[in-house]
């Protein structure tokens, strides 16, 4: 398959207001039913993921596809190939401690992003979870960052 065209920064502009207002209501709603609603996006599990806003600090909720792996779970930066990284990624980079709603239950998690072996390594199981992740990287010439999430127990 051919490279796919790549995502602008027009196009990210145009959508932007459409996403914010998604991403409020995906999570209300997956809240609202227990996760029992919206909590599969393209064939891929969503969880809702709570930290803090890189810039004010204040919580934030986004709702995000992951993977498990081994007692925690990966997250993929991909923006959908976009250009550039999504907001999430900037927070999780300054407040790596955060918190992940799945279904009813709230758990803790401490993220790292994976080094080159890492990735080598969870890329694959990513792409099999979600096959566009692949689809993402071609689409992109940046490389799309994969925070490693293990789980903090209290």
């Amino acid at each position: 398959m051919r490279n796919p065209r790549p995502i602008t920064e027009v196009q990210l502009r145009l959508v932007k207001p459409g996403l914010r207002l998604f991403t409020r209501l995906h999570v209300f709603f997956y809240k609202l039913t227990g996760g029992r609603h919206f909590n599969r996006m393209g064939g891929g599990e969503i969880c809702i993921v709570k930290m803090g806003g890189a810039k004010t600090g204040q919580p934030r909720e986004f709702p995000l596809m992951y993977v498990p792996y081994r007692n925690g779970i990966v997250l993929v930066a991909s923006l959908a190939g976009g250009p550039r990284h999504p907001v999430w990624y900037h927070n999780l980079i300054k407040y790596p401690q955060f918190e992940v709603t799945v279904g009813r239950g709230i758990h803790h998690f401490v993220a790292r992003i994976a080094n080159v072996e890492g990735k080598a390594v969870v890329w694959p199981l990513c792409c099999q979870v979600y096959p566009d992740f692949d689809l993402y990287q071609r689409r992109t010439q940046r490389d799309i960052p994969i925070f490693i999430c293990e789980r903090v127990v209290h």
